[in-house]
């Protein structure tokens, strides 16, 4: 029997893209999979239009929070309700290619020295596709010094990989840098990812991705650098990539933007 695939969606005022989200799970060829959504207060009709995907297709679950808690409390929240062995996450202005799950299993089954495995990635906007990300293919972590190694949307978990680590870690200082420091930490415990060379997420990449990111967010993230690289045995060698975001924090992000997408042309 196919090994389940849990399907985790953290959303958040998502009404204009997140029926294209979930339509791309349902597209998949891999089919035995289950959805958990997780709200956290929206103030527009995406919980409305989730439902009635969970009316036609009881795989599909809606959880939703009292209080807005940000995207890592929403995963944590559909991490303990999945009962997947693998753990799939996709953004709710995201979609996957038809082919993603059943690459990523076939791959997690057939190599068990992985705990998650990601994927290169087509980035869109409104207007379509724009460029891509090619990510490297087994990360090491040295690699990390210079920034995540993994395209977060585009990751499959093993479960247990997965909980090892407590999820997400929720606190003031990762509010922008959950991700990062998620793998950090799995990479501290003796976990290893990979990167396949196929893309098989779409991955928003739009003139809502980039908002004013206030410099305190620079510190946290300096702060969470600092934490995990002693962790990994990366300092004192990293401490030029520990000030690396209070550099690149006065640099308007619009002007970086720019220039990836200048570079992809």
């Amino acid at each position: 029997m196919k090994p389940l695939v849990s399907v985790i969606i953290p959303l958040h005022n998502a009404e204009k893209t997140v029926e294209r989200c979930i339509s791309s799970v349902l597209e998949q060829t891999y089919d035995n999979w289950e959805i958990i959504c997780c709200d956290d207060c929206s103030s527009d009709n995406t919980c409305e239009k989730v439902l009635r995907f969970c009316e036609k297709d009881k795989r599909i679950t809606l959880l939703r929070n009292e209080k807005n808690m940000k995207a890592a409390y929403s995963r944590n929240r559909c991490i303990e309700k999945a009962a997947g062995k693998y753990i799939a996450q996709i953004d709710d202005d995201d979609y996957c290619a038809k082919e993603r799950f059943e690459s990523q299993v076939e791959f997690l089954e057939n190599n068990e020295k992985y705990a998650l495995v990601g994927s290169n990635v087509y980035r869109f906007d409104e207007n379509g596709v724009w460029g891509e990300s090619e990510m490297i293919e087994e990360p090491e972590k040295k690699d990390f010094l210079w920034n995540s190694q993994f395209i977060n949307p585009s990751v499959t978990f093993r479960a247990d990989a997965l909980k090892a680590v407590n999820g997400y870690r929720i606190e003031k200082i990762t509010n922008r840098t959950e991700d990062y420091d998620l793998y950090m930490r799995l990479y501290t415990k003796g976990f290893k990812g990979y990167n396949m060379k196929e893309k098989l997420t779409y991955y928003y990449r739009g003139e809502n991705s980039y908002p004013k990111c206030k410099y305190r967010y620079r510190i946290d993230e300096a702060k969470v650098r600092h934490q995990n690289f002693k962790q990994m045995g990366l300092m004192p060698k990293g401490i030029f990539y520990v000030i690396k975001p209070l550099i690149v924090g006065l640099i308007p992000m619009g002007l970086i933007e720019r220039l990836k997408r200048r570079k992809q042309h």
